[in-house]
C-alpha cells in the first residue's frame, strides 16, 4: 500500500475509473449481444432497433473516453455489416 498521500488518492481515483469503464463496456457488450440474439433469430425489426440502442452505448462510451473513436467506429461498422446482410 502506498504511503504518500497523492499516490493513495490516485488509487482510489483509478479504481473508481476502473469501475466506471468497466460497467460502460458491460452496457456495450450486453446491446450488442442483443443485436447478435436478434441476428441469431432472425428477426430483422429487433435487430434493427437493437441496433439503435447499441450504437447510441458505443457512441456514449466513445464520448466518456472509454473507447477509442477507431475502436467504436469498428464496432459500429462490423453491427450494422451484420444487420445490412440479413437483409
Amino acid at each position: 500500500m502506498a504511503n504518500i498521500k497523492s499516490a493513495k488518492k490516485r488509487i482510489l481515483v483509478s479504481r473508481k475509473n476502473a469501475d466506471r469503464n468497466k460497467a460502460i463496456r458491460s452496457r456495450v457488450k450486453t446491446y450488442t449481444k442483443k443485436v447478435d440474439a436478434a441476428i441469431a433469430a432472425g428477426d430483422a425489426e429487433a435487430a434493427k432497433a437493437c441496433l439503435v440502442q447499441a450504437i447510441s452505448e458505443i457512441d456514449k462510451a466513445t464520448s466518456k473516453g472509454v473507447y477509442h473513436k477507431n475502436t467504436s467506429s469498428r464496432k459500429v461498422s462490423r453491427l450494422t455489416q451484420a444487420v445490412n446482410k440479413m437483409a
